[in-house]
């Protein structure tokens, strides 16, 4: 299929010399809601990885690195939050917000960059390795910053010990009358988790854990399609018991499919996990339950949730990320098929 180029102009608009606003009312930045960190990490890693030659998405990285390591204390561990007047709020936490800074900083350790940016991250990132989540998702963002840094410095200790108490605590998918995932439930981001095992297992030669990875993925990808589109789970969640379609449905579900797709591509070259890009893609292109769009081709803006009656009009920084890392993914298809 063809594919849309990813549109940075939104993102754009949401940035300012604070960081990148969270919420939007419609295409507007809503200023009150301020900045936090589980946004400004993802687009750190959306404008490192970002590999069009004629780019212009240095000013972006710059600002978005700076932010991620005023968020980061001393001691490692970071803050999520942070007012319009600039100042940050919340505790010290080791929670989602410091997986997604470790990601977006070995992000920034492989991506496009200055040596300067490179060398600030990977220290950071060091400081923030030393840490342990109680949290799957928390472990599962940080490995794949971790991943990021091994791609780079393949020994790198902090790093490879970090991805590999990532997988042990993912665990092995189960096998409970057809219900193969490690929760009772399947919550939000679900394909970090596969992903983070095929990160593990490609990074540090264990084959078992990329096939663990692989039936993960291969399971929830067909947990999350129906009738040849992709289904995804809504806000609340989806049990054993749940049937197909449940809204509102979230775009970081199907980024997080993309992004585990295109890493099981590039691992193992099937055709399947092309597809699944393919299906993520017409996701946001309006093949969906609700037969809706899900982005503003003018805005360059990912709408907020897909609804049983049509989409929420506001394009604020989740979604529209999501819109860009999928079609990013989608891009780096296309180059492989050349």
């Amino acid at each position: 299929m063809s594919y849309p180029a990813p549109s940075f102009t939104h993102l754009r608009r949401l940035t300012d010399e604070g960081g990148l606003y969270e919420h939007a009312q419609g295409i507007t930045p809503r200023r009150e809601h301020g900045y936090c960190l589980d946004d400004v990490a993802r687009a750190l890693v959306v404008v490192s990885r970002d590999t069009d030659p004629d780019a212009t998405q240095d000013d972006l990285r710059e600002q978005y690195l700076s932010f991620v390591l005023a968020a980061q204390a001393g001691d490692g561990r970071f803050r999520n939050r942070r007012g319009a007047d600039l100042s940050w709020r919340g505790p010290l936490s080791v929670e989602d917000c410091w997986g997604r800074g470790l990601w977006g900083l070995g992000a920034a350790v492989s991506g496009r960059g200055q040596p300067r940016q490179r060398d600030m991250a990977l220290t950071a990132f060091e400081r923030g390795a030393a840490w342990r989540s109680p949290h799957s998702r928390a472990m599962a963002f940080a490995a794949l910053g971790a991943a990021e840094v091994l791609r780079v410095v393949p020994e790198h200790r902090g790093a490879r010990e970090l991805i590999a108490a990532a997988a042990q605590m993912i665990g092995r998918p189960a096998d409970l009358d057809g219900w193969h995932w490690p929760e009772p439930r399947l919550t939000y981001a679900n394909a970090v988790l596969p992903e983070a095992m095929l990160a593990a297992g490609a990074a540090l030669d264990e084959p078992s854990l990329v096939a663990d990875g692989l039936r993960l993925l291969g399971w929830l990808l067909d947990a999350q399609t129906l009738d040849g589109h992709l289904s995804v789970v809504p806000v609340g969640g989806r049990g054993p018991a749940d049937t197909l379609p449940g809204f509102d449905q979230q775009p970081i579900e199907v980024a997080a499919l993309a992004d585990a797709c295109g890493r099981a591509h590039a691992l193992t070259g099937e055709r399947r996990w092309a597809d699944g890009i393919d299906l993520a893609v017409s996701w946001f292109l309006g093949t969906n339950d609700a037969d809706t769009s899900m982005f503003g081709p003018d805005s360059g803006g990912g709408c907020d949730g897909l609804e049983l009656d049509g989409r929420n009009e506001n394009q604020g920084a989740e979604s529209t990320l999501a819109l860009v890392s999928t079609l990013q993914q989608a891009g780096r298809l296309s180059l492989c098929n050349r």
